[in-house]
């Protein structure tokens, strides 16, 4: 069986590219959502890593749901309840796998990223768009709802007003007008995607490692906590922060007038 996803590190920074461009990068109807869950659980063992890039094989970031896949769905052979069942044990893993990635991630978007496509973009922490980019929340027009969890990923991005028209129309978004929106932080060329995706993630990834995990943890708690909690929550993790060697290396280095040198910690 082929693999969906090619896993590669160089350094502090791991590539991951969706390799499947016969089928779009679809990602159901195969191994993607298995094969992602093990990629972050790799991940997130592996202190040496700091940054993860995502992108696509081919012309197409991600078509989403394979929609041939979804006929089996429409019949009397499977229930409702079966239904629930698969999106619970199959796509909106996704989702959940990639809120738990500890390091920051940087979707790098080469072309269209459709219907879950575009939320997978979403799961990101970052998104840089080839001019060659679309994205479209475009469930409506197969007569589908955002079942990955687009409902709650595409609004704090783009804001309730712009998920919602995208939402409620399907209509796609090109990449000039998903910088204005935010959507993205910046476009490139297409043949400077992945050197510019590089360039961010090394930027990134010059920085300790376990802060940057304590870092992008506090982002996350404060998307749904209150002040006061996260405040408590800062708190303990500063705690943390204040031990460790990176920390000390950082202090001595302000002192003796130098760069640091962060290791694998």
């Amino acid at each position: 069986m082929s693999h969906f996803l090619n896993y590669e590190q160089q350094g502090a920074i791991v590539t991951l590219t969706m390799n499947a461009p016969e089928v779009r990068n679809a990602l159901t109807g195969n191994t993607a959502v298995d094969e992602f869950v093990a990629a972050v659980e790799r991940i997130n063992a592996d202190k040496s890593v700091r940054v993860m890039i995502l992108t696509g094989a081919g012309t197409v970031f991600s078509s989403g749901g394979n929609v041939k896949d979804m006929k089996r769905f429409t019949g009397d052979g499977i229930s409702s309840a079966e239904i629930v069942k698969w999106y619970r044990g199959g796509i909106q893993r996704l989702p959940l796998a990639l809120h738990k990635l500890e390091v920051p991630s940087i979707a790098a978007v080469n072309g269209a990223a459709i219907g879950a496509g575009c939320d997978l973009a979403c799961m990101c922490d970052l998104r840089i768009a080839s001019t060659n980019a679309s994205f479209a929340e475009s469930f409506i027009r197969v007569g589908l709802i955002p079942g990955d969890g687009g409902a709650w990923l595409l609004p704090r991005v783009v804001g309730l007003s712009k998920a919602m028209e995208m939402s409620f129309t399907g209509d796609a978004v090109k990449a000039d007008e998903a910088l204005a929106i935010g959507l993205v932080s910046r476009m490139v060329e297409p043949d400077a995607l992945l050197r510019e995706a590089g360039a961010l993630a090394a930027r990134i990834a010059r920085n300790p490692g376990s802060t940057l995990r304590l870092t992008k943890r506090l982002l996350r708690e404060g998307q749904h906590q209150r002040l006061d909690s996260l405040l408590e929550l800062s708190a303990a993790l500063q705690s943390v922060a204040h031990k460790t060697p990176a920390h000390a290396e950082a202090v001595n280095a302000f002192i003796e007038k130098r760069e640091p040198k962060f290791g694998d910690d």
